[in-house]
């Protein structure tokens, strides 16, 4: 074979390291990969501070509750409407209600539901923005792991306190009976 027909192929490396998904087609590191995952931490917690490499401290931006919303929205583990809501206790793990709901239906809510966490946040728009419902003020969330995980990031938003469960005390001034002595036969 002569030098102009010879086929030149790339050089394979055998023993390179495959990059993920979120490293292909880039050639230069990912700046997030040299950050400790903040997966998992409080959603609506204050900024995330993180640590480079020349010891300085970078400010991560928090992720927001926001992000879980169209998981709501695909598995419709939401309730819209106070009668369906009202239906429902038996699968409502929390109750959202908006800022601008009026000062007597947001007294109506927190008595017909003393027994269910309210958290107050958002606006009317904002629920039809996340949601796309129009017109709710009052938004229900059934039971999940979705619905928990929400919970958690708005609980400082809630507005009614825990219901104390009234247990009774072991009654300590109960007497032991008293056989009378008697012991009957059987034949």
């Amino acid at each position: 074979m002569s030098e102009e027909t010879k086929i030149t192929r790339p050089e394979l490396r055998v023993n390179r390291p495959i990059p993920s998904p979120s490293e292909e087609g880039s050639k230069t590191p990912d700046a997030r990969s040299s950050f400790p995952s903040s997966e998992g931490l409080g959603v609506g917690s204050e900024n995330l501070i993180a640590a480079d490499n020349s010891g300085g401290e970078i400010s991560m931006p928090a992720k927001s509750v926001e992000r879980l919303f169209p998981f709501v929205v695909k598995s419709r583990a939401f309730i819209v409407g106070r009668d369906i809501l009202a239906r429902s206790k038996s699968n409502l793990h929390f109750i959202l209600i908006t800022t601008d709901i009026s000062d007597n239906s947001r007294d109506q809510i927190l008595r017909d539901y003393t027994h269910y966490p309210v958290v107050q946040c958002y606006t009317e728009a904002d629920l039809e923005k996340f949601f796309a419902v129009k017109g709710t003020k009052v938004l229900g969330f059934t039971k999940s792991g979705l619905a928990q995980s929400i919970y958690a990031e708005l609980k400082p938003h809630r507005i009614n306190k825990p219901v104390e469960s009234r247990r009774e005390a072991p009654n300590t001034n109960i007497q032991p009976r008293k056989h009378s002595g008697q012991v009957s036969e059987k034949i």
